[in-house]
């Protein structure tokens, strides 16, 4: 299963694509910033992108496209404890 998206790299600001595949009950993220490149392992997984990765599930879901209760609730599990990575800020000289 694979749901893949636009939105906006929060480090350039740049338009990237987004893809989100499932493969041996593991979620991988995957980003371009060019539509006909090669697909780069996502470093920063954030908040947004597993909220965003929910939303389309739901809707998929609703129409029974591939989508279980389980997958479903992998993620809202997953949200849950979900925890921003702390932000290194450079020291003030």
């Amino acid at each position: 299963m694979a749901i893949e998206w636009t939105d906006t790299d929060p480090e350039t600001g740049d338009r990237r694509y987004v893809s989100a595949d499932k493969f041996a009950r593991q979620w991988r993220f995957r980003v371009r910033y060019k539509r006909r490149t090669d697909w780069e392992p996502a470093l920063l997984v954030s908040r947004e992108m597993w909220e965003t990765l929910f939303d389309a599930m739901e809707r998929r879901y609703r129409r029974r496209e591939g989508i279980t209760d389980a997958d479903l609730d992998s993620v809202r599990k997953i949200l849950k404890e979900f925890r921003e990575p702390p932000r290194l800020e450079p020291e003030a000289s």
